[in-house]
C-alpha cells in the first residue's frame, strides 16, 4: 500500500479534496448498472464520401 491509487499530476490537493474526489468516483461507478451493454448510436453508413467516387461537377445550388 505504498503506492496511492489516486495521483496528482498538476497543482496541490489536500487529503480530504482527494477524499471527496474518491467518493464522487465510487457513487458514480455505483450508479451505474454493470450488466447493461451501451447502447450503438452510430450511423448505418459514414458521414463523409470517397472523393474519388463522387461525380466531378455539383450544381452550385446543391446542399450534397
Amino acid at each position: 500500500m505504498d503506492t496511492p491509487d489516486i495521483r496528482v499530476e498538476k497543482g496541490h490537493a489536500d487529503p480530504e479534496e482527494v477524499a471527496a474526489l474518491t467518493a464522487i468516483l465510487l457513487a458514480r461507478a455505483a450508479a451505474r448498472p454493470a450488466d447493461t451493454a451501451p447502447a450503438h448510436r452510430g450511423r448505418a453508413r459514414a458521414g463523409w464520401r470517397r472523393l474519388e467516387r463522387e461525380p466531378g461537377f455539383r450544381a452550385p445550388h446543391s446542399w450534397h
